[in-house]
Formats: C-alpha cells, structure tokens, sequence
C-alpha cells in the first residue's frame, strides 16, 4: 500500500492515529460505497464496527494511493453531508 506525503503527517494527529491500517485495507477491498470525485479521486466507504462509524478512504486516481482516511460522521451509508 503506499501513501501520500499528507496522509503521513496527518495520520499523526491524535484523531487520526487510531485509524488502523487494516481498516484502511478493508474499505480500499471491500467498500460498502464509492464515488468518483470530479478530480478524478476516489472516494471509499466502510462501516467499521469496532468504532460504530464510517471511514472514508480517499486514494488518488491510480486506485492505490492512499491520501486520506477519517471517520466520516456526515455519511449514512450512500449519503453525506460535503
């Protein structure tokens, strides 16, 4: 898995840091919702359940980039708030 320079010094932040990586994998593999952004990123969702929220994976457009992940507490299973 690779990632971008931003998604390693942002993952360092207190509420990012208990985003496990292994949930990363499993919303990249198995999202429950994705959409395209007009940029041409990808945007994936996951119910995690141990946390009871959503995280949203954000890759850029070669699919495997990590650039982003946070729990998205807009999201309601194919809806969300930008």
């Amino acid at each position: 898995m690779k990632f971008t320079q931003y998604f390693l010094h942002i993952q360092q932040r207190p509420d990012r840091a208990k985003i496990e990586i292994e949930w990363i994998k499993e919303t990249i593999n198995n999202p429950t919702y994705m959409e395209v952004q007009v940029d041409g990123r990808i945007r994936k969702w996951k119910k995690i359940n141990e946390e009871g929220k959503f995280l949203r994976v954000i890759l850029l457009p070669d699919g495997e980039t990590v650039h982003n992940a946070f729990f998205d507490r807009g999201f309601k299973g194919g809806e969300h708030e930008d």
